[in-house]
């Protein structure tokens, strides 16, 4: 068979976007039909903090044919059955988002309705009752369904990881599969006179590398998709103000929950990431409203054990390309654009890119419909987690720094104030079938801020009293039953995919 005539892919950049995307095209295009070249240079650092997930990750390692306890156990990996959101509706609030639905649609329609029913009759108000991911992080507890009980529904869950060493792993995944690595540090990018495509890259020793297809995985500067070929930026910070982080690790101490934390404060909020060997903690902050060395200070005083380094400030502008695919480069990570880590979305978005890419991948030539089509659908994934975001900082009842004052009256996307005012009129968030985040997902958030529906869906109410009251009994039942059966977080790691070597990166 002969090469296709766009056969030579580049990849700039490594870290967990380069490598995903080496990853996932080598064993889609296999060599030696197609070759694949990632460019990294240990001169120039990647973000590199402990990383949290959504459930996705885990079609993206079964694209792969990865082991799941090979990879936790290289990664230094823990489970995520949600995260846990502590302060944001106002200080001493607590609420869970979990993965997965609330008890079982019933009539074709969603529980919440049903619960709102429940909870306006005098139930608890306690809604997590109802979602056994809840349940089985609140005692600590984590286990594969298919493994404990084939029979019982599957209970969602993702992973945190070492982002260092799972770009280690995904590495030796690749280079088996004819991916070259090449050491170096990109010094002069060379395009066509012509088309303005990107023809080669020079590294710093002189030596070119030519290329069909660029993958820009070169971080927030965007070597190729700005620096090169001005995309320009479209910047996301009126609605979502929050500019720097600040990142430490930190010794663990105790069993390691299967959650990540997410707590609001003064200036934005902090992280919290529990590893196998360590704890990865960050504070996400506006520096209109605090500087970054009091950020540091702050931070080094919450942390649950002793900070294994010293905090790095990472500095971001919210926002995205305005071309993800220009030319012959596609953007993907931070060179495509940066959404804060609320919940978790960094490596979903890479991976919605490759997907993407896939999709539209050229044959003979990069035709304009294969870039406005890539640019389409990577822009609604994009808005779509900005306005959830969003959510989460204008419905609070805080006020009570400046930064949380001006959260609370910001004005807001025409799109989000849409859902917003359906949702609180008669709880529906107008989500769309395509979305991320579905109505469990904006009903954790919002009902957890405080935002309770004023009215149910007509049908909640068709049900006659006693069925609804024993249907509502057996789904809060069932919940915990699922949860119970679960053994705790920590023995289960032990048990099936404890590090082999704990190393700090």
């Amino acid at each position: 068979m002969p090469k296709p005539a766009l056969s030579r892919i580049v990849i700039v950049g490594g870290g967990t976007a380069g490598w995903m995307a080496a990853a996932a095209l080598s064993k889609t295009f296999p060599a030696p039909l197609y070759s694949i070249t990632l460019i990294e240079s240990d001169e120039i650092g990647t973000v590199g903090v402990g990383e949290a997930t959504i459930p996705s990750i885990q079609t993206f390692n079964e694209l792969l044919g990865i082991d799941e306890n090979a990879f936790m156990k290289a990664v230094n990996g823990t489970f995520k059955l949600g995260i846990r959101f502590r302060n944001w509706k106002a200080p001493g609030s607590d609420y869970f988002h979990p993965f997965g639905v609330y008890g079982v649609d019933m009539g074709g329609l969603n529980f919440t309705h049903y619960w709102m029913r429940y909870h306006k009759a005098g139930g608890s108000g306690d809604f997590g009752l109802f979602n056994p991911q809840t349940l089985a992080s609140r005692e600590g507890r984590f286990g594969r369904m298919a493994e404990i009980n084939p029979n019982v529904p599957r209970v969602n869950y993702a992973f945190h990881f070492d982002a260092s060493l799972y770009a280690r792993f995904l590495r030796s995944y690749c280079e088996p599969r004819g991916v070259v690595r090449q050491e170096g540090r990109i010094t002069d990018v060379q395009q066509d006179a012509q088309s303005g495509d990107i023809t080669s890259v020079t590294l710093a020793d002189g030596k070119q590398i030519a290329g069909d297809l660029f993958i820009d995985c070169s971080g927030f500067r965007g070597l190729l998709i700005e620096q090169t070929l001005k995309s320009g930026y479209e910047d996301w910070s009126q609605w979502l103000p929050c500019n720097r982080a600040v990142a430490v690790p930190c010794e663990k101490v105790g069993p390691a929950t299967p959650y990540t934390q997410s707590t609001a404060q003064e200036a934005g909020w902090q992280w919290r990431i529990p590893l196998q060997h360590r704890t990865g903690n960050g504070y996400v902050f506006c520096d209109a409203y605090m500087d970054e060395g009091t950020a540091a200070d702050l931070i080094l005083q919450r942390l649950d054990g002793k900070a294994q380094a010293d905090p790095r400030v990472i500095r971001f502008t919210t926002g995205h390309r305005k071309q993800m695919w220009s030319r012959n480069v596609v953007a993907m990570g931070l060179a495509s654009g940066f959404l804060e880590p609320l919940e978790s979305t960094s490596i979903w978005l890479v991976q919605e890119a490759i997907v993407k890419l896939i999709r539209y991948f050229p044959k003979d030539r990069i035709t304009d419909p294969q870039r406005q089509n890539f640019n389409r659908d990577m822009l609604t994934a994009y808005d779509n987690v900005k306005d959830f975001l969003i959510a989460h900082y204008k419905v609070t009842e805080r006020e009570d720094t400046p930064f949380w004052a001006y959260c609370k009256h910001m004005d807001i996307p025409d799109s989000l104030k849409a859902r917003l005012d359906s949702f609180r009129e008669t709880n529906d968030a107008l989500v769309r079938h395509e979305e991320l985040f579905k109505e469990a997902s904006w009903f954790a958030v919002l009902v957890g801020q405080g935002l309770m529906p004023a009215a149910w869906h007509p049908m909640a109410d068709l049900m006659p009293e006693d069925e609804f009251r024993w249907r509502m009994q057996k789904v809060r039942e069932g919940s915990a039953g699922l949860a119970r059966m679960m053994p705790s977080h920590e023995s289960y790691i032990a048990k099936t995919c404890p590090s082999a070597q704990l190393v700090t990166v």
